[in-house]
């Protein structure tokens, strides 16, 4: 049985704990200690641990002599426990389970470093332990989609899947597979893409498919006969499809609402995507989590100037893709589909 490792930090302040404590012996199979961290220019310590792909259980105990927030993140910029505060000599413990593979994000992007990356940040970091098991058994949840969805490499851009680690707690890991720029056809066709994750499935395992934005030239009967065959193939493995419509576009009519085509991707064949993402769902009895009406109420609801703050407008003059406002908020939209249809427990939702 593998031994459990513990990383122990025991001071006021995270950078100051490194500085003052003693190296800790490598204790467990993947030789993780206080050497495997270092502070960080911006506050609070990068971590990186030498494991192989797979899933491992993250425990950290939060807290020091003095109140702090501290928020952890990993790999490419996933977002796996939100800013958590404690008071002076508070300790909290949480727990989350994480995917580590290789690439660690994109699955056509940049190869990334091997073994698992943790960042403990935010703005008071305080932690007084770290403990990394392996998760071998832990349920996955598979994300495959395009650029609104994957873990974004570099900020402003954040996906909704990237946010999503950190609604979820110990027991399911989140698979983020979503990739920039894919269709239907794209995804089916690279080998790096629906080929890996259909090869990681599991019976049991949940895979969400949010496929649209890159359609453009797809029409009706191959846009569905894509998404039924990334369907059955999912079942074909023992896994459990959702189907999700796309994201809306920040593209107002003059009274307010959401533009009928652009904003609401129709592409240029007339295909309404999300229309054709409902029927097929009921037709193939698929959980549906309609993210385009939940973003459009929302988008709506803030109107022009207020929803500007969810995508990156203001940065790139981008209204696709969003920033980690809105991919935060996205990533809620969806928690909260799964949880209310029972769809992922009850438990596992943070």
């Amino acid at each position: 049985m593998m031994r459990r490792t513990v990383l122990v930090l025991a001071s006021a302040t995270l950078v100051a704990a490194l500085a003052a404590a003693p190296a800790v012996p490598a204790d467990g199979p993947y030789g993780q200690g206080l050497d495997h961290c270092a502070p960080r220019a911006a506050q609070g310590l990068a971590c990186h641990f030498d494991v192989a792909p797979g899933t491992y259980d993250v425990t950290v105990t939060l807290g020091g002599d003095t109140a702090g927030a501290t928020a952890v993140s990993g790999e490419t910029r996933r977002a796996l426990l939100a800013e958590t505060a404690t008071g002076a000599g508070e300790r909290v413990r949480r727990s989350f389970t994480v995917d580590v593979r290789d690439p660690e994000g994109e699955p056509t992007g940049a190869v990334g470093s091997p073994g698992l990356d943790l960042v403990l940040g935010g703005t008071a970091p305080r932690v007084a332990s770290l403990r990394i098991t392996p998760a071998p058994a832990a349920r996955k949840l598979f994300l495959v989609g395009d650029s609104t969805v994957c873990d974004q490499p570099g900020e402003p851009y954040t996906g909704w899947g990237q946010m999503l680690p950190a609604l979820l707690r110990r027991g399911i890991a989140v698979a983020n597979h979503a990739d920039s720029g894919e269709s239907t056809t794209t995804f089916l066709a690279d080998p790096a893409l629906f080929d890996r994750v259909e090869a990681a499935i599991r019976p049991g395992d949940l895979v969400l498919i949010q496929l649209a934005h890159n359609d453009k030239q797809t029409d009706a009967a191959t846009y569905r006969a894509n998404l039924t065959t990334l369907v059955g193939r999912v079942r074909a493995r023992g896994g459990e499809p959702v189907l999700v419509t796309p994201v809306v576009r920040r593209w107002f009519n003059t009274d307010g609402t959401l533009n009928n085509g652009v904003a609401l991707l129709v592409n240029g064949l007339g295909v309404d995507h999300p229309a054709e993402i409902r029927a097929l769902a009921a037709e193939l009895v698929t959980p549906l989590v309609d993210l385009t009406a939940l973003t459009k109420a929302r988008v709506e609801e803030l109107g022009p100037e207020a929803s500007k703050a969810l995508y990156l407008t203001a940065e790139k003059r981008d209204n696709t893709h969003t920033s980690v406002r809105g991919a935060t908020e996205y990533a809620a939209l969806v928690a909260g589909e799964l949880r209310a249809r029972g769809t992922v427990p009850e438990p596992l939702f943070r």
